[in-house]
């Protein structure tokens, strides 16, 4: 391979830096050595890491192999072994499964303490092949008919990506290349054990859907191609879907708008459930066991919930529907082990019961959680004198008589017994827990709901309603205007 064109790979699609450390995952065979000559001439600092699987008699003599070449090149070198065998029967995995998992396990761990910027390994244009004919045979979505990508976020490191530099070379190169070069690779025996679905994709079935069409490779490999473009757009789309959907993210805890979930097209609320289901699993492997059925069930729960309102999801996750404020439900993911008991869900402003916060006007006050209130001054002259009250903001903002306040603004919960004039009851008050209850704040919110008092007189009520004596008249003159509002999500 042109050692130009493969720098070019390594920084517009891999996105490396040069100049900045890379670990590359070395068997022994042509594939990993051929990436490893390449990338010793390229300006990055190599560290070749080789893991022993403990599976054949042989795994001895390709750690021996993956040495020399370090050797021979000039770079780095660490090596890590476990006992495949016994974690794959501790763990219920296939041998395929657990080598893959403590494999990438130990490349990450070198990576983190090198320092590296990626892991590197040697995939192929066939092994692209065969990765998505197995998707395909699986039963895959559009994602999984991409195959591999050529950087792609890990779920062993959320900061450290893998890279495939090869993706684009056929297996028959990096041989031609190893044989150029002088590099003496081994080959797997493994490699060629029909009891391996990969080993029958690549000689049984490969080979018979070349009868039909021989460039069927070439075909699938391009198809790849196309469909990684297409799926960019459709994860746009549940970014965003996610973004219009998600009220808050707590460790163990996703809280979405239950209707706004509920109004979005079918594919859209999949892809949504997926990806909080790849939230809350750190597990790479168990988050690629999340399967159609399991995606469409809880689709279906969003829709129409249970009596009830839970629902055991996949791998020890539990959606449950939860009410909000003013009639409004939210659904919770919660991740395995988390309990719902005691969760305080962040789509409320919350503030700790005992604190007592000033809010100057004009002035900002961070309440924590996400949320802010601002407070600013508007001269009424500016307004339509013959509106009696006006609230342009909705729940969230309040227009205040500036007139009417006899003291400084501050921020506290309620305090036993504290009564409120809510707007719109003609100046009779209520006790705030009465008030609480008519309008259908959960419990477990009520404590810590921020107010807004002037002296000891409740002004404001946000997310509900101002009190009556501070409403905007005609008379008045100079309006104080407050708004809540979430500053992150």
């Amino acid at each position: 391979m042109d050692i130009e064109q493969f720098n070019s790979i390594l920084q517009e699609r891999c996105r490396l830096l040069p100049g900045l450390p890379v670990v590359v995952g070395v068997s022994g065979g042509a594939d990993s050595l051929c990436l490893l000559d390449l990338l010793a001439r390229a300006p990055y600092p190599v560290t070749v890491a080789h893991f022993n699987h403990r599976l054949r008699p042989e795994a001895g003599r390709d750690a021996a192999a993956a040495r020399a070449a370090a050797e021979r090149l000039g770079v780095a070198f660490v090596a890590g072994d476990a006992d495949v065998a016994g974690w794959a029967q501790a763990e219920r995995r296939s041998l395929e499964e657990a080598a893959r998992i403590l494999r990438y396990r130990f490349l990450f761990e070198q990576a983190r303490r090198l320092g590296a910027q990626a892991v590197a390994v040697g995939h192929t244009a066939d092994d692209q092949v065969e990765t998505v004919l197995m998707h395909l045979i699986q039963g895959s979505g559009l994602a999984g008919l991409t195959g591999m990508a050529y950087r792609s976020r890990s779920p062993w490191d959320e900061m450290i990506p893998l890279v495939r530099p090869l993706l684009g070379v056929w297996r028959e190169e990096t041989l031609a290349h190893c044989r150029e070069r002088g590099l003496a690779f081994v080959t797997d025996a493994s490699n060629h054990d029909l009891a391996y679905t990969r080993n029958r994709v690549r000689w049984q079935l490969i080979p018979e859907l070349e009868r039909y069409n021989p460039s069927v490779r070439q075909a699938i490999w391009r198809m790849a191609q196309v469909l990684a473009g297409e799926e960019e757009i459709v994860q746009e789309a549940v970014q965003s879907a996610w973004e219009a959907c998600l009220a808050a993210e707590q460790p163990g805890c996703l809280t979405f708008d239950l209707e706004r979930l509920r109004r979005l097209s079918h594919p859209l609320r999949r892809g949504v459930v997926r990806r909080a289901a790849t939230r809350l699993l750190a597990d790479g492997a168990a988050r690629r066991e999340v399967a159609f059925e399991d995606v469409e069930r809880a689709a279906a729960f969003i829709l129409a919930p249970s009596r009830s309102g839970q629902m055991d999801f996949v791998q020890g996750i539990r959606l449950v529907i939860a009410a909000g404020g003013k009639g409004k439900d939210y659904l919770l993911a919660l991740g395995p082990g988390q309990a719902e008991t005691g969760l305080v869900v962040d789509v409320w402003p919350q503030v700790d019961p005992g604190s007592v916060f000033s809010l100057s006007v004009p002035g900002v006050l961070d309440l924590g959680g996400g949320w802010k209130l601002t407070a600013e001054l508007a001269e009424w002259a500016a307004l339509e004198e013959s509106v009696e009250v006006s609230v342009p903001g909705g729940e969230w903002e309040a227009w205040l008589d500036g007139d009417a306040l006899t003291g400084p603004l501050v921020v506290r919960a309620a305090r036993p017994g504290e009564r409120f004039m809510p707007l719109g009851m003609g100046g009779r008050s209520m006790k705030l827990s009465d008030f609480w209850i008519n309008e259908k704040l959960p419990r477990r919110a009520r404590a810590g709901w921020p107010l807004v008092f002037s002296g000891e007189k409740a002004v404001w009520v946000p997310g509900f309603r101002p009190a009556h004596p501070f409403r905007v008249q005609a008379k008045t003159r100079r309006v104080v205007v407050l708004r809540m509002m979430r500053i992150s999500s």
